[in-house]
């Protein structure tokens, strides 16, 4: 199930990158805790909805965005796609004129049968630093 937990964060990435539509990765009810400075408006996001209209609002206060996992991932899953995917991820920010901003964080994603029911995510926010090896 390794590589089932690897594809699932990926496709995690690729709903923030919006190259995926949120239904196709989470489930229909899900939880979101994030730890970035500013983020407790994803407290009250628990549908897939919900959750594509802030991935999308976020897009527009920060154009340039793009994420990526990073790091080697830890994962712990059933062959249900039941368990747990921990992995770094890494943010560019590219604005035309400006200087590339590389941020990173750390995403561990709780999944029931190959959907994300649950989410805990820490960062710097705008402020953090980048990934280091």
């Amino acid at each position: 199930m390794r590589d089932f937990g690897i594809e699932l964060y990926e496709r995690w990435a690729a709903i923030w990158n919006r190259e995926l539509p949120v239904e196709d990765v989470m489930a229909p009810e899900f939880t979101l805790r994030y730890a970035q400075p500013g983020a407790s408006v994803y407290d009250d996001i628990h549908d897939p909805a919900a959750f594509a209209e802030q991935i999308e609002l976020f897009h527009k206060q920060i154009p340039g965005l793009v994420f990526a996992p990073q790091g080697v991932p830890v994962i712990d899953m059933d062959e249900t796609g039941t368990g747990l995917v921990a992995q770094p991820y890494g943010v560019t920010i590219t604005r035309p004129g400006e200087k590339v901003v590389e941020l990173s964080g750390t995403d561990i994603l709780r999944a029931e049968n190959g959907r994300i029911v649950e989410v805990w995510s820490v960062s710097g926010g705008l402020g953090g630093r980048s990934f280091y090896a």
